[in-house]
């Protein structure tokens, strides 16, 4: 990857796609961020040695990638008077704002890239999924993928649409792995482990089960390999299923791919 690549917004996620890519050998003095913040912008500059100023006009000038690193409900202020070179690829990873909001904010006919990541990013083991227009240029398309691919794993989808459900599932779903480390550990404590015994169990029991589900196999499969007929697996299990969990889970998840769509139509409009 070559190029000026300028973040719009130097917050943790922007934080998490600048330490990846130094660490796949980009140089610093190639990275730039703008953002308002001056307690952020020393944290930025002393951590990572990059090129951090405040917001300007002018501060994308030469850049061959733009990511627009910033709140959903400031990204048109942030980008209103944003001049961008004409062969830049602009890389959106604000949440449910959509890519003909993007145009009519951006005014310029430039290369864009959508895109969800979540917050593993952090720990460059992060999941990143892309969606890029039609007549997209394939150099752009290329381009997106390797920033995001500093920080874990990406993937394509052809439709707009489906990063709504992108977000409701990968973006978010961190948080669902926390409720239920948080949940798992509530349980030990209530049958008497104390607290730092309960989390370990709990967070471990995860990180662990979550490296199994890695290895390729069907993740039924490996849920069926430890649930023995009549035991305490099945137990937990059976209650599970007898509650709902699956629809509870599939009504959380079309909840959360809901208020993307709404976040998207709500800031159109403005």
């Amino acid at each position: 990857m070559t190029g000026r690549i300028v973040f719009i917004g130097g917050g943790q996620m922007a934080g998490s796609l600048i330490g990846g890519l130094l660490a796949a050998n980009h140089a610093p003095g190639s990275i730039g961020v703008a953002e308002p913040d001056a307690s952020r912008r020393a944290v930025l500059q002393r951590d990572f040695g990059v090129d951090v100023s405040e917001p300007s006009s002018e501060v994308a000038a030469g850049a061959a990638a733009v990511v627009l690193a910033v709140k959903p409900q400031v990204l048109r202020e942030a980008v209103q008077d944003l001049a961008l070179p004409k062969t830049c690829t602009v890389i959106s990873i604000a949440a449910g704002i959509r890519i003909d909001s993007l145009r009519r904010w951006l005014r310029q006919p430039v290369a864009l890239v959508r895109c969800m990541p979540n917050t593993p990013a952090l720990l460059g083991v992060g999941v990143s999924a892309l969606y890029a227009p039609p007549l997209t240029p394939p150099a752009s398309r290329t381009l997106a993928e390797s920033v995001l691919a500093a920080v874990g794993a990406t993937c394509w989808i052809p439709e707009e649409d489906q990063l709504d459900a992108v977000t409701a599932l990968s973006g978010s779903g961190p948080a669902y792995f926390f409720l239920l480390t948080e949940a798992l550990r509530d349980a030990g404590r209530a049958l008497g482990l104390d607290a730092e015994t309960a989390s370990l169990l709990a967070q471990k029991t995860l990180a662990g089960a979550g490296r199994m589900a890695e290895t390729g196999r069907d993740v039924a499969e490996l849920r069926a390999q430890v649930t023995s007929r009549g035991g305490t697996t099945a137990a937990a299990l059976s209650h599970f299923e007898t509650q709902g969990f699956r629809a509870l889970v599939q009504a959380a998840v079309t909840a959360a791919a809901h208020r993307s769509r709404e976040l998207g139509t709500e800031l159109a409009n403005t």
